[in-house]
């Protein structure tokens, strides 16, 4: 395979981190808080629309963790890895832009809407992900931190358009602020189908050893479930790190969903938060390319704890922070860090695993990953609630970056990849 060839499917790859990114950053970080907050959920006080928000990304999680890993098997068995990627973007980008249309105060719409557009990012996420050993036989941990990287470079791009409409509204003639967010849901959508179009002509999977055809898919994929179940106890290292995997996600996930909702619950005006987190977008485009080099060449998880311990003491900070200038600096701080944990993490975890079971495997990986999002906003909401101090639901993030942490330190990677190699042989 020439050099050219081989880049293609590797930029193809990455840019699909760039279509999708656009919902992590306007939709769910940023302008669904916001709105539903201030919009959908008017009247609400602040500790119970937390408590809603936190609920909300905990059921579209929660779906995601009982379909990722079946589906993950099913489309091993058919060699349909872009076909169910493209299902669920597909469900994703019409959600998205059906937002749009939720009037005020209508929050349950608004919940059903974004749950599955939820869904639809997610799933397609567990799939795009499984592809990262097609296109990067070889240095995963650099083709990993690429696609973070373009992610938090082009959904940042259309962020700060986005911003820009909201605070000034007038000079895009719109009527306001809530028209602009409204129209920022559609823009998402339609960057987010564009950009993946690379993907779709440009990358493609091997076919399985033995394709199972049609609707035999099904009950096949499901018995490789199975088995995989019997044959992870043979992963050790596999195991451990989805253990630690599941729990330091946890706390990435949380922050970045609910820390625009904490900002607001502590009395920042929303002006200011969406400058923060624009401010997390811009560096983490560079941060995310400088972790990937960082994993070549002091290991992948070095590069992890270092990560890790970075968002323990954000989580510390965050609970003491008073002015808005903190907040930016927390910002900043997160934005070094967030796209190097998730990026590393990739890697690593694709190297522990059969290659030609990664959807499936990457279905587990996922499935953990949600269901770590199903517990972390729920318990910032119930803490928040519980206590009646906001301060004290951030805080609380710190268990989960310990305990993950710890998990991770008893990861034996060349003993992980010997067996994931092993069972992949026969």
């Amino acid at each position: 395979m020439s050099t050219n060839t081989a880049k293609k499917p590797v930029l193809a790859w990455a840019f699909y981190d760039w279509a999708n990114s656009a919902f992590a950053t306007t939709v769910m970080a940023a302008f669904f808080p916001v709105f539903f907050k201030e919009y959908w959920s008017a009247g609400s006080n602040v500790e119970q629309s937390t408590l809603k928000l936190g609920l909300v990304n905990s059921l579209g999680s929660l779906v995601v963790v009982f379909l990722a890993p079946l589906l993950g098997a099913i489309a091993d068995q058919g060699g349909t890895r872009r076909k169910f990627l493209f299902a669920f973007a597909f469900l994703g980008i019409l959600a998205t832009g059906c937002l749009y249309l939720v009037t005020r105060g209508d929050w349950v719409l608004a919940v059903c809407v974004y749950v599955m557009a939820t869904i639809g990012f997610s799933g397609a996420n567990t799939f795009y992900d499984a592809l990262l050993v097609e296109v990067a036989r070889e240095k995963s941990d650099y083709v990993s931190a690429l696609g973070y990287s373009l992610g938090y470079l082009g959904g940042g791009l259309l962020f700060a358009v986005n911003v820009a409409m909201v605070l000034h509204p007038d000079a895009f003639g719109l009527a306001d602020a809530n028209q602009a967010v409204r129209l920022c849901f559609v823009m998402v959508a339609v960057w987010w189908a564009l950009f993946s179009i690379p993907l779709l002509l440009w990358v493609e999977e091997s076919p399985p050893v033995h394709k199972t055809r049609g609707w035999q898919a099904i009950p096949a994929g499901y018995r490789q479930l199975v088995e995989t179940f019997r044959e992870i106890r043979q992963l050790r290292m596999t195991l451990i790190f989805l253990i630690g995997y599941w729990l330091y996600i946890d706390g990435v996930d949380t922050i970045v969903r609910m820390a625009i909702d904490y900002g607001m619950s502590i009395g920042f005006e929303t002006d200011s938060l969406l400058i923060a987190l624009g401010i997390t977008q811009l560096v983490g485009f560079p941060a995310a390319i400088a972790f990937g080099k960082i994993g070549e060449r002091i290991g992948t998880r070095a590069g992890i704890f270092i990560g890790l311990t970075v968002y323990a003491m954000v989580t510390i900070w965050g609970y003491f922070i008073d002015e808005i200038w903190e907040f930016y600096v927390l910002a900043t701080t997160v934005g070094l860090v967030q796209g190097g944990v998730q990026a590393l993490s990739r890697s690593l975890y694709s190297r522990l695993i059969p290659r030609d079971r990664a959807a499936e495997f990457f279905g587990f990986y996922n499935m953990l990953g949600k269901f770590a999002a199903v517990i972390g906003p729920a318990l910032m909401g119930w803490v928040g609630v519980l206590t009646g101090n906001p301060r004290f639901g951030i805080l609380s993030i710190i268990v989960l970056f310990i305990a993950g942490g710890a998990c991770l330190y008893f990861v034996d990677e060349e003993k992980g990849i010997a067996a994931a190699r092993d069972i992949e042989a026969g």
